[in-house]
């Protein structure tokens, strides 16, 4: 007996990482990690207070629909009504665990075997390997600084010229690794030119709310949800970037006609439901509090992302993706790497001898990555000012 082919997928980077941070923290090591895409406030207070009050009342939380709870699909429903002015019925919105959880529900509702869906490079790397174990085609359309690590119709079309016809998309905006968004405009050309040639497009609307307005620059808003646009795409989010509620296992997808029935039939097989007291719990995110409270942690992530990009000369790297959205700085240390063959040595080297935990470029872009990393700036201000000094005492040495 032997494991399947389609297991065999490399294992996400950044958990590994947070592993080894883990074993030196037992250990009695200072390590400042800027590794995990994973806001340090957690979730809002009255997310908390709701599940404290669940947890004392004895409620025995059993199951609930596969697509989850009637009062949370309302509230999502409510919730783009307030952030997109969107009249969305609740019965398009199927609550999942985490984003995770909706791709691959997704995935197996919209494609077949062998189809080819087509992800951006650099990009999160569980797209392609949920892709490859569920037996599908992940086509990297690769995006770099000509086009500000956004994605074009140019690059898709160069995609399918070399690849052959796209089944699905997968994109981002704001986007993990690069924190690029492409505008209102730009996105309703990918989703007419996805209409146009028969491609299922879904939209990871996951770091919605996380968006940064620089001086002289175009508003990008929260971002744009794709259901505004067309709504045979598909949208995901989540509660864990916008309101802190990474560990709580929480997200949506709202859902084209076609495929309500057929996610609702794969969730009731692959989970039952959602975890029950995360969306009792998560009801919370939706008071003017709980919204008042993620605003303020995206000031203050606005707060660091402005003082990263004011390090930039100092650190000398190059080139950097502009970190429109999201909490990631992604950028080129190639001028950097010194005695290191390439960023999982500068990385692994700068976790030794400074503890420093930063993610190396490879896990992003298998082609490219070798040069970059990624450094999130969702911890506090003092955890990545201390860091940059340490990043940059280690160059000095290299």
């Amino acid at each position: 007996m032997r494991a399947s082919a389609r297991s065999q997928v490399p294992p996400f980077e950044v958990m590994a990482i947070l592993d080894r941070v883990a074993a030196m923290h037992e250990a009695g090591r200072e390590v400042l990690s800027l590794c995990a895409g994973e806001p340090s406030g957690g979730a809002p207070a009255d997310v908390r207070a709701l599940a404290s009050e669940l947890h004392a009342s004895g409620d025995p939380l059993g199951y609930t629909g596969p697509l989850g709870t009637a009062e949370l699909r309302q509230a999502v429903a409510d919730h783009h009504r307030r952030w997109y002015g969107l009249d969305v019925d609740a019965r398009s919105v199927a609550i999942t665990t985490g984003a995770s959880g909706a791709f691959v529900l997704v995935f197996l509702a919209a494609f077949d075997a062998g189809d080819r869906v087509a992800v951006v490079r650099p990009g999160y790397p569980a797209y392609r390997n949920l892709l490859h174990a569920l037996d599908l085609v992940p086509i990297d359309v690769p995006v770099g600084p000509e086009s500000g690590f956004r994605l074009t119709v140019d690059a898709l079309e160069a995609a399918v010229a070399a690849h052959g016809p796209l089944a699905g998309l997968v994109l981002a905006s704001p986007a993990n690794p690069t924190g690029s968004m492409v505008s209102t405009g730009q996105l309703a050309e990918i989703v007419a030119w996805c209409a146009a040639n028969d491609v299922r497009f879904l939209s990871d609307e996951i770091y919605h709310g996380i968006t940064y307005a620089d001086p002289g620059a175009e508003p990008l808003g929260r971002g744009t949800c794709a259901w505004s646009l067309d709504r045979r795409t598909v949208t995901v989010s989540s509660f864990s970037k916008y309101w802190g509620m990474t560990g709580w296992r929480i997200g949506w997808a709202l859902l084209p006609d076609d495929l309500v029935g057929p996610v609702d039939a794969l969730a009731g097989n692959v989970a039952l439901c959602p975890p029950t007291p995360s969306q009792r719990a998560a009801l919370g995110a939706f008071t003017e509090r709980s919204y008042a409270e993620a605003d303020r942690a995206v000031e203050v992530l606005a707060a660091t992302r402005r003082f990263l990009f004011e390090s930039l000369g100092r650190l000398g790297w190059a080139p950097v993706a502009p970190a429109d959205g999201a909490f990631y700085l992604w950028a080129g240390i190639g001028d950097q790497l010194g005695r290191h063959r390439d960023s999982v040595a500068w990385c692994r080297a700068l976790l030794d001898e400074t503890g420093v935990a930063l993610v190396p470029g490879t896990d992003m872009d298998p082609v490219d990555g070798g040069g970059f990393v990624r450094l999130s700036f969702a911890a506090s201000m003092e955890v990545v000012t201390e860091a940059v000094a340490r990043i940059e005492a280690f160059q000095q040495q290299a």
